[in-house]
């Protein structure tokens, strides 16, 4: 059973060791892409929901509870169509009378992105209301510009405190990713299926599958780890 595992696996003309590292670099590539649009959507919703404006505050508030509420797949399905459904409409009203259907990759970078947003808002809210308001205070009743203040006193600050979060967020859309096999993307989910189907052993392509997440998880676990030790440089340990 192991040897048979071996040569499967392998990298020889039969295996399908090659195919199913290439299929890894585009989790990692997609999760990357996915996460990295996840922080600016977290970054906006973090804003809206702290901002004096209720009109902010519930456009904030809605986005997080749909996306926290609906199940990860369907919002995936949801972006897949209605993305396309859009453009196409918008076309149509300036005379292309054509549908257009987006290219997948995008769409499940917005997907991801959308999913890790909502939970990356919460993340960069709580580390925001870590602050101590003395030093705002402190930064404006020295004439320090919102933009200025902004840069060297909250970022870094909301950074810090942030980092064990954000690492934990990546870690659930790094499993996510698996989802947007259903839309096309050949990442390690839909690959593992194409190979368990043309071969007939889905016990060696599923657990292949589950080694690579777990390769890949250690890895840039160990990463957000060093990352945080090295934000929190200097501060006191209990």
């Amino acid at each position: 059973m192991v040897a048979d595992y071996f040569e499967t696996m392998g990298f020889g003309p039969n295996g399908w060791g090659w195919v199913m590292l290439r299929a890894s670099g585009m989790t990692i590539f997609l999760s990357v892409t996915g996460f990295f649009v996840g922080n600016i959507f977290g970054a906006l919703a973090a804003i809206a929901k702290l901002a004096n404006n209720k009109v902010l505050n519930v456009v904030a508030n809605t986005y997080l509870n749909i996306v926290r509420g609906v199940p990860e797949l369907v919002l995936i399905y949801i972006v897949f169509y209605e993305s396309s459904s859009l453009v196409t409409t918008i076309a149509q009203t300036f005379g292309y009378p054509e549908p257009i259907f987006l290219p997948v990759f995008p769409v499940a970078v917005t997907a991801l992105g959308v999913i890790s947003g909502a939970y990356l808002a919460e993340v960069f809210r709580a580390a925001f209301l870590t602050i101590h308001k003395g030093e705002l205070e402190a930064a404006r009743s020295v004439g320090m510009a919102p933009g200025l203040m902004f840069r060297r006193i909250i970022i870094p600050q909301v950074l810090r405190y942030a980092v064990p979060g954000i690492g934990n967020v990546w870690q659930f859309i790094l499993k996510e990713s698996s989802l947007i096999s259903v839309i096309g993307v050949v990442e390690i989910m839909r690959q593992t299926k194409m190979g368990a189907g043309s071969t007939h052993k889905p016990f060696t392509f599923f657990i292949t599958a589950a080694i690579l997440f777990i390769v890949i998880a250690f890895f840039t676990g160990v990463g957000f780890r060093k990352l945080e030790q090295w934000s929190t440089r200097g501060m006191k340990r209990e």
